[in-house]
């Protein structure tokens, strides 16, 4: 989550995009390099800190537990208490929220994959 200087261009110009489009906010929520890997994961049943850092290797523990300190602000996720563990475990879980999230980060993959690369490839869709 980047902290902007209420005064700043930058943020009044992006006070301006959330208002003109919610599509920005959306994509504010989500953005960060590791947030839809981190969400799917969840989603995968990789829902504790040592199982997401073996699903995604190159992750930092600082920015690991960064990535899931916002999604939990924004309410895409919660943390759950795992009963009878010493100490205490803890384990992600999605909200609806983050749910619904997960066939809007599939859709967006598929589109990826039809167009990595800024090569567009011809679809099989007939008129």
């Amino acid at each position: 989550m980047i902290i902007r200087k209420e005064q700043s261009t930058n943020f009044e110009n992006e006070q301006f995009l959330f208002q003109v489009c919610e599509l920005n906010s959306a994509i504010a929520i989500i953005s960060g390099r590791w947030k839809s890997q981190i969400v799917y994961s969840i989603s995968q049943g990789n829902n504790r800190f040592h199982l997401l850092q073996k699903e995604l290797p190159n992750i930092s523990e600082t920015v690991l537990a960064r990535q899931l300190k916002e999604l939990e602000t924004h309410a895409i996720l919660v943390k759950q208490e795992i009963p009878d563990t010493v100490p205490v475990g803890i384990k992600y879980v999605l909200t609806n929220k983050g749910l619904d999230l997960v066939p809007i980060l599939e859709s967006l993959c598929d589109w990826g994959k039809l167009y990595e690369g800024g090569k567009e490839i011809s679809a099989c869709y007939t008129s």
